[in-house]
């Protein structure tokens, strides 16, 4: 569909007035045919295939830009999941693979590579715990590597034994990482009904149904939506804020269709999906909060709020699907707390709770993101954290994640600084009471019944 000068026109004044980015161009690498009984060998060619590939990407995207006038604020990897590629060579130690990696991403240019990753709801493989117990390693040692771990899934149910032991390996990235504010647990998260298209860190991987290479763009445009809510008669009804967000998502994903296409040809590979998910930044004017209160709440995490976000994140999802037919990922809203500046300002005012955070979590894209707790918050009670959220995606059929922040040497109430995108979080308190005894009992909690749903 070819665009007018109307939409040219208002397309550049969401760039220039409004923050509206590509926020990520994301390029993704089947890695299954790196596989080999040996480690050094598996690393070899991993890093020669991702350098092949990627090396080229960043002046791709940048190409694009300078052609078009479309930010592209991130160029990043995904590959399949590594507990998959280095099945074959049986080794209990993968951080040399997440340093090949690493090393690869660098040559490359990218700011993240995302696919140190399992796949664990059922059960778990030799190479699955393998990867596990490396994650604290590989994420204190490497800059770019992001790690994931699929917990559970609404066919599958949890698995305990492997949350349990998630969390465990939580807090120990945490205490590898404590001089950078535990910033390890920053690259580090756990899913239920993970997505195979994911172009966002920390969760970015692609699945084994993918093609050997493929491109995959997030948009984001907080501003833009919140500018075209502020134009917005204050009288207006909710059936008008929702064809307002929806509208303005239509035209957030045509951009982005436009750039994952012309990027994949570019690249002479294949274009994927456009994930359409409001994401925000540290920036002001940037925020997912700001948004909610234009809908008509005081502060993010007042009454209403929930509501809300449903509201925001449906409409988004209309906007994308009448957009375009290569929607994928995650599309919807984001709420990293430490990365929206409202949220921060929700959490610093006493509005936002962890508890109200949860709520939020069942209808927006993913689940709690960057939300950080005190250092020595026990691993039972970030299990029930986790489990709590694993609960919800997998009894809604949806997808959610946890990144949880154990900082260490601080507590609630208290400021941490990360800086960048990663923004700044302030300690929240996960209460006193424990989960302990959920933590010792192990084993799975059964898959909703899938008969009868209501």
């Amino acid at each position: 569909m070819p665009f007018n000068d109307h939409e040219i026109l208002e397309t550049v004044r969401m760039f220039e007035l409004e923050t509206l980015d590509i926020r990520t161009t994301t390029l993704g690498i089947n890695l299954l045919d790196c596989a080999d009984p040996d480690l050094e060998a598996t690393c070899e060619k991993i890093y020669a295939k991702i350098v092949h590939h990627a090396r080229h990407l960043v002046a791709t995207a940048n190409s694009i830009t300078a052609d078009y006038g479309i930010p592209i604020v991130n160029k990043r990897i995904a590959t399949t999941p590594i507990a998959l590629v280095a099945a074959a060579c049986g080794s209990r130690d993968l951080v040399p693979i997440a340093r090949a990696m690493d090393a690869a991403a660098r040559e490359c240019g990218v700011d993240f590579i995302g696919g140190f990753t399992a796949y664990v709801y059922k059960g778990l493989s030799n190479a699955d715990r393998a990867l596990m117990e490396s994650i604290p390693g590989a994420l204190a040692e490497t800059e770019r590597v992001c790690s994931s771990v699929a917990l559970a899934s609404t066919r599958a149910g949890i698995n305990m034994d492997a949350a349990a032991r998630f969390s465990e390996l939580v807090l120990e990235t945490a205490r590898l990482t404590a001089s950078r504010g535990g910033l390890g647990c920053a690259k580090l998260v756990c899913f239920a009904n993970a997505v195979e298209d994911n172009p966002f860190v920390a969760g970015a991987h692609i699945g084994v149904g993918e093609a050997e290479t493929v491109v995959n763009v997030g948009v984001s445009g907080p501003g833009v939506v919140r500018s075209a809510l502020a134009r917005l008669s204050p009288d207006a009804d909710l059936l008008a804020v929702a064809e307002t967000v929806k509208r303005t998502a239509f035209k957030i994903t045509r951009m982005g269709e436009l750039v994952g296409r012309e990027a994949a040809r570019r690249l002479g590979t294949s274009f994927g999906i456009v994930d359409i998910s409001l994401a925000p930044t540290p920036a002001q004017g940037d925020s997912i909060s700001d948004i909610l209160e234009l809908i008509g709440v005081d502060r993010t995490g007042a009454p209403g709020t929930t509501v809300a976000l449903a509201l925001l994140t449906d409409a988004i999802k209309k906007g994308g699907a009448m957009a375009s037919s290569s929607v994928g990922g995650l599309s919807g809203a984001f709420i990293p707390v430490s990365e929206d500046s409202g949220m921060i300002a929700a959490v610093r005012d006493g509005a936002l709770s962890l508890a109200k955070l949860e709520a939020m979590t069942s209808v927006c894209s993913v689940g709690l993101d960057m939300v950080a707790v005190p250092g020595d918050t026990p691993a039972a009670t970030i299990l029930g954290i986790i489990a709590d959220e694993m609960a919800i995606g997998m009894v809604n059929h949806k997808t959610t994640a946890v990144r949880i922040i154990p900082v260490p040497g601080k507590g609630p109430g208290e400021t941490v600084e990360w800086g960048g995108l990663l923004g700044t979080a302030i300690v929240q308190d996960p209460g006193k009471f424990s989960c302990a005894r959920l933590f010792a009992r192990g084993g799975r909690v059964p898959a909703p019944i899938q008969s009868y749903r209501n």
